[in-house]
């Protein structure tokens, strides 16, 4: 949608996550390609296309991610077989079909995880195939009521480009962060399904309170209606507990409605959520979402050096 808004048009999607392919038909009308790690799905990429755009599962590689996985005796990072060798499928596609741009995104916590190795790795893989490589940690609440800090990376061809070709984040125009978010709320009532049971309030409070004592950080989030908010997950749809509305109506807090999660993605009131998607389902795809202004405002600095280049 994203890059769509500035021009451009999809010509291969791949996303193997059913349910998520149910929203994506639902919007954009095609159904995406499924698992990218087969040679199979490979076969049906466009020999040509300009731009490559990904985000490689997060899981692996963020603070709660790694947290979890540490406590269950888990492998993260590189090591999780299932999500985190994606990238290399990434840079298989770019190496063979050479777009002239790439444009990936991930967690914070992509650049510090394993003490930099899995960044480095991934830096000079990308190098390695003679292609240009910056990144800057950007922040979602510049455009949405939502703390929310992604690891950009963007690289040019150099064979197209030039060895001296670079992408300036400085020219990415950041908006004020000034956003409310009782502006991104329903306007009408909402369904008291939304509100949390007493038992479930009473947990997260005493589980708060017994980490605060222990001196972690480890709790809820209440959100102030006149700032932003925690960075919603993937695991929002268990308790909702990172982002929680206070109600003047009643002293237990509500969950956010789906249509007010696409919100504070900053996807369009038109935005659909077809009818067979389930709360749940829908909460884990926006947890697993970007900003959708901020790939826009990247993305169009990306856009106008490629548009440039054809002159």
């Amino acid at each position: 949608m994203a890059l769509q808004n500035l021009g451009g048009r999809c010509v291969f999607s791949s996303e193997w996550d059913k349910y998520s392919q149910q929203t994506y038909r639902a919007n954009y009308g095609d159904i995406p390609f499924g698992d990218i790690t087969t040679d199979e799905t490979k076969s049906y990429i466009p020999k040509k296309f300009d731009l490559l755009c990904g985000g490689f599962p997060c899981q692996p590689f963020s603070i709660a991610g790694v947290s979890k996985k540490i406590s269950l005796g888990r492998k993260h990072g590189f090591d999780d077989a299932k999500q985190g060798n994606l990238f290399f499928h990434i840079a298989e596609i770019i190496e063979k079909h050479r777009p002239k741009a790439f444009f990936l995104e991930n967690v914070k916590n992509l650049v510090s995880h394993d003490k930099g190795n899995t960044f480095k790795i991934i830096k000079d893989t990308l190098v390695g195939l003679d292609y240009s490589f910056d990144k800057r940690i950007l922040d979602g609440k510049h455009f949405v009521p939502q703390h929310r800090e992604r690891t950009i990376m963007v690289g040019f061809d150099k064979k197209v480009f030039g060895k001296d070709i670079s992408f300036d984040f400085d020219t990415v125009v950041l908006p004020d962060a000034n956003h409310k978010f009782k502006n991104f709320l329903s306007k009408g009532k909402v369904d008291p399904k939304y509100t949390l049971s007493e038992h479930l309030w009473n947990y997260l409070q005493n589980y708060a309170k017994k980490h605060k004592e222990k001196g972690n950080g480890f709790g809820f989030g209440l959100v102030d209606l006149n700032g932003i908010s925690r960075t919603m997950s993937a695991r929002y749809h268990k308790d909702g507990s990172e982002i929680l509305i206070p109600q003047k109506s009643n002293n237990i807090p509500r969950r956010l409605t789906p249509k007010e999660a696409a919100a504070i993605f900053g996807y369009p009131d038109n935005f659909k959520i077809p009818l067979s998607i389930s709360d749940t389902q829908a909460y884990r795809q926006f947890g697993n979402s970007v900003v959708m202004p901020l790939i826009q405002a990247v993305g169009k600095g990306i856009s106008e050096i490629l548009i440039n280049s054809e002159k």
